[in-house]
């Protein structure tokens, strides 16, 4: 059986990760309403927890996971830690006196509780007192509708999930409303538009990415850009140096640096570079989206062979959500940078192969089975592998943005 899940980060009022949301299906085929809701519940445990370990997922973070009423009577949310689980009841979910038992009994042995897509029923009042946050859909839930379960709700210790947040004036509005937690891709998106200079280092940055972008790279230009930096050859050296590089001797030069990492190496230290240097007051989890798609986009590129080079779908992927790190329109900012065509027609028109690569790991981000089902079948990859390497684009995310935080 093969894993398929996306995840969705939830924030806080900081713009930190609070939690992800894991979105589980059977297959890129067999997707809701047509597939039992309390299986794939059931799988999703079976994975995470016997399989792929919630960690690989969310990194630390906990885990919002749906429940049927069914499921929660059945007590099958104790199959996961507390500490990593909030656990969710759906909105199909009936408020019975069962089902107000074993909710009592999960808050009793510590458990988060939340409230899925809330629409106000005065039956609910029964359980407010177990429950920890309510989730409300803000596209569909009117001004009025949202204040009258903020007003609830804060008779309790209950906090507000914004759901559906897209935009970053969406996210000032729900902030503005009283919501404590934020779900969706506003993050992704430019908060202002507006034009930002880069920065001596950074200029030195996209010099270096226009290089390495190139089949054949100038190992002499390359050198010349970095000993013009004392801060980026610092920072070779220091991950040069790094154990996980076999190397008979200390580093002398930069040259030896450069040779000690490879080609392939280098191109993905100065992508995560560029991503992580270019815009300090970002989520965490821009830098960390940017990363699983570099990711997913070249294990995609290797397992389709239609590229000259998989680096350059690598690079694609980290600079999709550039406009957002940057502020800036994406068609701004390709004229500052030299990069092959091929990766400003994915970015900024959206043609071509690695525009089909963005586009299927964004189905993934988003737990459109449907839609990647298509384009997995149109590109004539292999069904059974997208799945494994969106795992571990995940997974080694997670690894680059705990090291970036370290450092």
């Amino acid at each position: 059986m093969f894993f398929y899940a996306a995840r969705q980060p939830i924030f806080d009022q900081n713009k930190q990760l609070f939690a992800y949301e894991l979105l589980f299906r059977d297959s890129l085929e067999n997707v809701f309403p047509n597939i039992d809701g309390d299986q794939a519940t059931s799988k999703l445990i079976e994975a995470s927890q016997f399989n792929l370990g919630l960690d690989d997922f969310t990194d630390q973070h906990p885990a919002f996971i749906n429940f049927s009423d069914e499921l929660l009577i059945k007590k099958f949310p104790s199959l996961i830690p507390k500490e990593q689980l909030v656990v969710e009841i759906l909105e199909t979910a009936k408020p019975t006196k069962k089902l107000l038992q074993a909710v009592t009994e999960l808050k009793q042995e510590g458990y988060t509780i939340a409230l899925d897509d809330y629409v106000h029923d005065p039956v609910w009042l029964h359980f407010f007192p177990y429950i920890d946050i309510i989730k409300v859909d803000f596209r569909e839930s009117s001004h009025e509708e949202i204040q009258q379960i903020g007003k609830i709700a804060g008779k309790y210790d209950i906090k507000l999930l914004a759901e559906k947040v897209e935009t970053y004036e969406e996210f000032n509005s729900a902030l503005e409303w009283g919501f404590t937690y934020f779900q969706g891709y506003f993050f992704s998106e430019p908060e202002v538009m507006q034009s930002r200079a880069l920065a001596p280092s950074q200029m030195s940055l996209a010099e270096l990415l226009y290089e390495s972008s190139k089949a054949e790279m100038d190992l002499s230009a390359i050198i010349n850009i970095f000993q013009r930096d004392v801060t980026l050859s610092f920072k070779l050296l220091r991950y040069a140096n790094s154990a996980i590089f076999k190397r008979r001797g200390d580093i002398e030069t930069i040259k030896q640096a450069l040779v000690v990492l490879g080609q392939a190496e280098l191109k993905k230290f100065l992508a995560v570079l560029f991503a992580a240097q270019i815009n300090s007051d970002k989520p965490v989890e821009l830098i960390r989206l940017s990363m699983s798609r570099a990711h997913f986009c070249e294990s995609i590129a290797k397992d389709h062979g239609q590229l000259r080079d998989s680096s350059m779908a690598f690079l694609t992927g980290m600079l999709s959500v550039i406009d957002a790190i940057l502020d800036e329109p994406i068609e701004s900012i390709m004229t500052k940078l030299p990069l092959a065509q091929e990766i400003k027609s994915a970015l900024i028109q959206r043609e071509g192969l690695l525009a089909n690569y963005l586009d299927l790991v964004e189905h993934y981000e988003k737990a459109e089975w449907v839609k990647a089902g298509l384009l997995i079948e149109r590109l004539t990859l292999n069904t059974e592998q997208v799945p494994d390497y969106y795992h571990t684009a995940i997974q080694w995310s997670n690894d680059r943005a705990s090291e970036l935080a370290a450092n």
